[in-house]
């Protein structure tokens, strides 16, 4: 007998984005409904790493605090492009998060699903999702004996993911060329070769004896190890079991004989393969995280990526449901977020070229003119920018130069006090952010949106700023004098429209 249950939006899977995105749901007051196929969850490092854009957002929503009270210890250095030995700054992009934040994917996961909870979602662990219809009106899944109906689902499940196969949908791309494994180990005893101290990535990189390995000290006796062969080798199912004898050998090849595995706490395989859906809704259907693209674990993209959709989708939808939102709202999902991911898509490829653990002659000479470049200011900037997600910014319309783009956290004082800006996000509503008294009093603006008069320090380059929930600026002037017209133009263009019945 099936269990039946309504909701307005049903996610599935419980991994950082499908988390992520049911808190920006429920922080909307939308009913929300998580299924997630695993009974519990597995305690496994995997991503590991926040981005500083990622790192900004989770601290817009109070977030980030309690995940940086789980983090791991590590040298204050900057991100890498593909393990090459230069540390990326990001400090020119103005932010207070300069560096990646090390965690385990589990511990994001544990946080973001208890506030999550607290702000109203719903998450059914030991649901897999076996079944999906949806027409125009909305969407029925079925999962393990119970039915949902919804008025939309997004699949959050993984480079594998069920939905998008139930509905059929290509995702087109490139197979992998090489294996890989990754497990979080307990190490009884190690050699002086293995690394103590999380630093710079290309610190933690080892090759020897035909196997390469980038070995995390997490602190005590655990590690994440990721490790492959770099000769040629024998195709292994991905779907076979990680032994302990196959990581012994290669422990001991890489770091010898007196590194001693003490336990296996979790393992699993993992290819390069290249894959991105062509279009990220189908309808009553989204698409978000690794259900969308994936590519190689270079740079420590993945999980940012995810979150980062999450953020950019959750307020769209959450305006769609609630019947707030302009026309083509929800489409500017895809048509935001979709060049976003190939652009990762394109530069993990060529991250993979440079850190092939089998570099021929030219790849070497490729790594020492490209090791050189990031050595130049400009050329780290720019990397950092892109590596970081600092530099993102969308083609939203509009004249002015800020149009699309994030705003450092700037000091503001308002009529209550000193206020930082990323304070402003915590209700997950817009901010309409006047520096200059531009904003004409009594403006009716609708609601979701915040008025907040401020004065600061910083130079945030416009008078008023209109800046979306996603923190990106939608609308900025440098007039002192703001049209309501215009500005409210701008909030129904960007944000939502008026309600039917105002």
């Amino acid at each position: 007998m099936l269990t039946e249950i309504e909701t307005e939006v049903v996610v599935a899977g419980a991994g950082p984005t499908g988390l992520m995105l049911a808190y920006e749901l429920a922080l909307a007051g939308v009913g929300t409904l998580v299924l997630e196929q695993l009974p519990q969850r597995i305690e496994q490092v995997k991503g590991g790493g926040i981005q500083p854009r990622t790192a900004e957002l989770l601290e817009s929503r109070g977030l980030l605090e309690p995940l940086l009270e789980r983090a791991v210890p590590r040298d204050g250095v900057g991100g890498h492009f593909a393990a090459l030995p230069v540390p990326l700054d990001c400090t020119p992009w103005r932010t207070r998060h300069p560096t990646p934040i090390a965690i385990g994917q589990w511990e994001i996961e544990e946080v973001l699903e208890e506030r999550a909870t607290a702000a109203g979602a719903r998450v059914l662990r030991g649901a897999a999702v076996s079944g999906v219809s949806a027409d125009d009106e909305g969407v029925v899944v079925t999962a393990d004996g119970t039915r949902v109906r919804a008025q939309y689902l997004v699949a959050c499940d993984g480079g594998h993911s069920t939905v998008r196969a139930l509905l059929g949908l290509p995702f087109p791309g490139r197979p992998g060329t090489h294996q890989a494994v990754l497990a979080d180990l307990r190490l009884s005893a190690v050699s002086s070769l293995v690394p103590q101290q999380l630093g710079h990535m290309s610190t933690l990189m080892r090759q020897a004896g035909g196997y390469w390995a980038m070995t995390v000290p997490l602190g005590g006796d655990r590690y994440r190890v990721t490790f492959g062969r770099a000769d040629d080798q024998v195709e292994i199912d991905r779907g076979s079991p990680v032994t302990p004898e196959e990581i012994t050998t290669a422990l001991q090849t890489l770091y010898g004989p007196e590194t001693v595995l003490g336990a296996v706490d979790n393992a699993s395989r993992f290819s390069d393969a290249t894959r991105q859906l062509e279009q990220y809704r189908a309808g009553r259907v989204l698409f978000a995280g690794d259900a969308a693209h994936i590519h190689p674990p270079l740079g420590g993209q993945g999980l940012n990526l995810g979150i980062q959709d999450a953020f950019n989708l959750g307020w769209k939808l959450a305006a769609t449901v609630q019947d707030r939102a302009p026309d083509g709202l929800l489409d500017s999902y895809h048509l935001e977020r979709r060049p976003v991911g190939a652009q990762v898509l394109h530069h993990t490829s060529a991250q993979r070229v440079l850190a092939d653990p089998r570099p021929s002659e030219d790849v070497v000479a490729l790594r020492d003119i490209f090791v050189d470049l990031l050595r130049l200011p400009d050329a780290n900037r720019h990397i950092a920018g892109l590596m970081s997600g600092l530099s993102l910014g969308y083609p939203l319309p509009g004249g002015h130069p800020l149009t699309g783009q994030r705003l450092p956290d700037a000091d503001l004082v308002t009529e209550t006090g000193p206020v930082r800006l990323s304070a402003l996000f915590g209700s997950g509503h817009a901010v309409l952010l006047d520096l200059a008294g531009a904003v004409p009093a009594g403006l009716g603006l609708p609601p979701r949106v915040d008025l907040v008069r401020a004065v600061t320090d910083d130079d945030l380059g416009a008078a008023a700023l209109l800046i979306r929930p996603d923190g990106y600026v939608c609308w900025a002037s440098d007039s002192s004098d703001v049209l309501p017209g215009d500005l409210l133009a701008a909030v129904g263009d960007h944000l939502q429209r008026s309600a039917p019945d105002a």
